[in-house]
């Protein structure tokens, strides 16, 4: 196994061991670069397509940081995963929430997907998925793409997604654990 591989299998096995580890306490030092990168761009590119296509791969987790999720088709997607036997969380701004009613947040926490509400901030604002993070498959998506048909259709948004890069990966999972532990769990 390469030593990379086996730093990022044993960061993402903090996640279970050491749950009250905060991610990290400073910047942490820049990693290789490895895998691949995939830019999209909306509305031209099929972004949600991007990402929906990603979480169909994903073999044993997902984890989700949103500001804004309506989206039916990643909503869709997430519930798919959840029932193939996926871990799926997801963590989502609790005043965007309040504010949006096509959030698809209810319809998530109905299918059994673990949600947290972060209350901490003015604005949550992550918009990010890390599908597989302890693996050599590791996909890390983050950019300004709200999780909405709107940013599909309307607005100017991108994505990057960083494939088979565990170490980046650990690392994003890593700080969705520190932002849970600080989020509080949705009640309908």
């Amino acid at each position: 196994m390469r030593r990379s591989i086996r730093r990022a299998i044993a960061w993402a096995g903090l996640l279970t061991v050491a749950p009250a580890l905060h991610a990290f306490d400073a910047a942490s030092p820049p990693v290789a670069a490895q895998g691949a990168l995939q830019a999209a761009f909306a509305p031209w590119d099929n972004v949600e397509g991007v990402i929906t296509d990603a979480i169909d791969r994903a073999e044993k987790q997902v984890l989700v940081q949103a500001y804004l999720l309506s989206s039916r088709k990643i909503a869709a997607t997430l519930i798919a995963a959840h029932r193939r036997g996926v871990d799926v969380r997801v963590l989502a701004d609790a005043g965007q929430l309040a504010k949006t009613e096509s959030s698809r947040i209810p319809d998530l926490a109905a299918a059994g997907i673990a949600v947290w509400l972060e209350t901490k901030y003015q604005n949550a604002h992550n918009k990010i998925i890390v599908i597989d993070a302890a693996t050599a498959d590791a996909i890390v998506i983050t950019g300004s793409f709200n999780f909405t048909w709107t940013a599909q259709h309307k607005n100017a948004e991108n994505i990057l997604v960083a494939r088979n890069n565990p170490i980046l990966a650990s690392r994003y999972a890593l700080n969705w654990e520190r932002h849970r532990q600080d989020a509080t769990p949705y009640k309908k």
